[in-house]
């Protein structure tokens, strides 16, 4: 199934685009779900009263989720509740917590994906900034389980009581790595769907100074993740035959901006209808491209210079990176990667944890790491 994740700054009309995508893909007869994470409904009156063959939507519902997390918690960690005194809490005084909502899209994507049902997801995600924090989450959340609760270091069940009386401590209950173990299965799937070949992520922006730097900080922060972006959206264009009014400068600023964002991007600008859209007439007037092809695989390749500079290089993608506001610390075997507000730690290639860091630079949109191989891990040749 291919995936489409739409986002941009807010007031973009990200939603619009998600609706008329999801209406374009349906009316060329690909069976498309539409999810929106909006807490209100605001893709019902963009769409309108008007079936769609072959769409379907659906609205999360974050707080259904949470309580079903909760009490499943709150089964398992029964015998702990009762020990400390503790009293339930009643699925009816539960309200989601922070986080509920971006958990509740996840879960959601991992079962859009298991499904056969459709052919196309379009994900309707938050502003990117929020966006960008949740293509993240199932990476960092995955991450801090292993690093607090690792599988390698759960004993046996035999031996607990005896290993907890030598420790003079409790060792952690079979319910909490049983649960740590049935999320890291969980968040695995949604970051497989992230990771997926067909899965991509579709920018949409009001060609202008504020949309231009949204585009590159986004552009940024979905590099780092290693995200594919298909098209970016060039929304509300004003056309160009205006005579000499007030609109001459903003239709100079677009095309200007228009420009900029040609060299580095799939652009396809979107008409300004002189209203917003509402209904599948006006989606359709938009004529956004359905799912499009599939942009090619974001490499991190690693060059072997070795024989001319003695280094391994690896290749990190970083379009519209600044020097100064670029750091790398290695920690073991583990990178962390800091660009402008974005942050990722990354495993570093095999062959890269036999070398010690020897330098960095950054070239044309590009991070190259130079890699020393460390004579004390590296296998010798005669």
């Amino acid at each position: 199934m291919r995936t489409l994740l739409i986002t941009g700054p807010g007031g973009s009309g990200r939603t619009t685009v998600a609706a008329a995508t999801a209406v374009a893909a349906a009316g060329a007869g690909t069976r498309t779900l539409l999810l929106t994470t909006d807490r209100t409904d605001t893709l019902t009156p963009v769409l309108g009263t008007d079936a769609v063959p072959g769409l379907t939507t659906r609205r999360l519902d974050p707080a259904t989720g949470f309580r079903d997390d909760l009490a499943a918690l709150q089964d398992r960690a029964a015998s702990a509740l009762d020990l400390l005194g503790a009293s339930r809490l009643d699925p009816e005084e539960l309200t989601p917590l922070p986080g509920a909502e971006e958990l509740a899209l996840l879960r959601a994507l991992r079962d859009a994906a298991l499904t056969e049902a459709y052919d196309l997801l379009v994900v309707d995600l938050p502003p990117t900034p929020r966006a960008l924090d949740l293509l993240a989450l199932p990476g960092e959340l995955r991450r801090y389980l292993r690093r607090l609760l690792p599988p390698e270091r759960q004993a046996a069940r035999a031996l607990r009581p005896v290993l907890g009386r030598l420790a003079g401590v409790p060792l952690p209950a079979e319910w909490l790595y049983e649960t740590a173990a049935r999320w890291d299965v969980e968040l695995g799937a949604a970051e497989a769907v992230l990771a997926d070949p067909g899965t991509s992520v579709r920018l949409v922006a009001e060609p202008g100074p504020a949309g231009a730097d949204a585009v590159r900080t986004a552009a940024l922060g979905l590099a780092l993740r290693g995200l594919r972006t298909d098209l970016l959206i060039a929304s509300r264009v004003l056309p160009e035959s205006v005579e000499d009014t007030w609109l001459a400068a903003p239709v100079a600023q677009q095309r200007k901006v228009l420009e900029e964002w040609r060299e580095t991007h799939r652009v396809h600008p979107v008409p300004h209808l002189g209203r917003d859209p509402r209904g599948t007439d006006d989606l359709t007037a938009l004529a956004l491209p359905g799912a499009g092809t599939t942009p090619a695989r974001v490499e991190w390749p690693v060059t072997d210079r070795l024989a001319d500079d003695g280094v391994l290089v690896w290749h990190i993608p970083l379009p519209g990176a600044h020097r100064d506001e670029l750091d790398l610390i290695r920690r073991g075997d583990e990178l962390t990667v800091t660009a402008g507000p974005f942050r990722r730690i990354v495993p570093l290639p095999s062959a890269l944890r036999r070398c010690t860091v020897d330098g960095a630079a950054l070239r044309e949109g590009e991070l190259r790491i130079r890699f020393r191989p460390d004579p004390r891990l590296w296998p010798r040749t005669s």
